[in-house]
């Protein structure tokens, strides 16, 4: 169990600090509301960024409540399927993310943008990978 939570709080620290923006919001709050003893409790001082939130409930995670800690496994878990749709549409959209979107900065939309604005050019593959993985509807 102990070694679930460690990689739960892994999965969660190098996911948000990936520039998850839009799912980071939503857990990151669902987080917040579930642990908002724990954090006023034993992490009030603790400056928020680069991990140390989820490091501070690691150190008391002998007194993180029951739903603090399911709320911080189903936000890594959430995470995780993201990473993991996002790593298959990049691989079946590989070709066409190099020849549509290969100079376009990464981050803030742009690749997405860049993706829809080149919708009717992509690939069979490409265009069902992202609507496998939700990305495009």
């Amino acid at each position: 169990m102990r070694k679930f939570i460690v990689s739960s709080f892994v999965v969660v620290s190098l996911l948000l600090t990936a520039g998850w923006a839009q799912a980071e919001d939503s857990l990151v709050e669902g987080v917040k509301k579930a642990c908002h003893k724990e954090l006023t409790t034993f992490c009030k001082g603790v400056q928020p960024g680069e991990g140390r939130i989820l490091a501070c409930l690691y150190a008391f995670q002998d007194r993180v409540s029951g739903k603090c800690s399911y709320a911080v496994y189903d936000a890594a878990a959430q995470l995780e399927q993201a990473a993991t749709a996002l790593k298959f549409a990049a691989a079946e959209c590989k070709d066409d993310l190099l020849k549509y979107c290969g100079n376009v900065q990464v981050g803030k939309g742009r690749v997405k943008a860049c993706l829809d604005k080149n919708e009717k050019s992509l690939s069979d593959r490409c265009k069902d990978a992202l609507k496998q993985t939700g990305i495009k509807k």
